[in-house]
């Protein structure tokens, strides 16, 4: 989910957000909370997706109604009202970082990745808030830390390519659970690679 995702792993459909109001609704915490939860989990009602959010199964109902307008949800048949099950309609999503010639896509496209990037703190917070009490495999395997690096655009993009051919050598768990070894987790890997030679005058 992140506006310089490619495509290619094997198992993995993509919805491409191009039109500015697509942009604008699903830069919604609680949306995006609804689109990971059915991407992980399955089909869900909005009643049982309210439970596992912490949210009323009304929101949630609104919710999903505004995701299906854009293509990132539908019913999956069966059930009426908010005991109708959804699932996602892909496993990922990705648009234009810079927004492409339009200046309210543009604006639409940088507010999203602003939601999407708090939304990362946020659960980057409570990990280390829980960490503590977690067992110790896993706090040596969860990655904090970085790398200073010297790149053009063109090799940041290469290697951001080689990276994500990496990671999904993994992805193909999220849709074939019968993939996912004992001890397995859900797991997030952040791709986040940024100039930094901003300077104070």
């Amino acid at each position: 989910m992140s506006g310089g995702d490619k495509e290619g792993a094997r198992g993995r459909a993509v919805t491409r957000l191009t039109d500015p109001r697509a942009l604008r609704a699903y830069a919604h915490p609680v949306r995006m909370a609804l689109v990971g939860l059915l991407r992980t989990e399955g089909p869900l009602t909005a009643t049982r997706a309210a439970e596992l959010l912490g949210e009323s199964s009304g929101t949630c109902s609104f919710h999903l109604r505004q995701l299906a307008k854009y293509g990132l949800v539908e019913e999956a048949g069966g059930g009426t009202g908010r005991e109708k099950p959804w699932r996602a309609t892909t496993t990922s999503t990705v648009w234009d970082a810079a927004g492409g010639d339009s200046p309210e896509t543009a604006a639409a496209a940088s507010l999203l990745s602003t939601v999407i990037a708090e939304q990362y703190f946020e659960q980057l917070t409570r990990w280390l808030e829980a960490s503590p009490g977690e067992p110790a495999q896993w706090q040596q395997a969860a990655m904090l830390g970085d790398r200073i690096l010297y790149v053009t655009p063109a090799e940041l993009e290469e290697l951001g390519g080689r990276v994500r051919e990496v990671v999904d050598e993994y992805f193909e768990r999220q849709v074939r659970p019968e993939l996912r070894p004992e001890g397995a987790r859900l797991v997030t890997w952040l791709n986040i690679a940024f100039p930094n030679d901003f300077r104070k005058p």
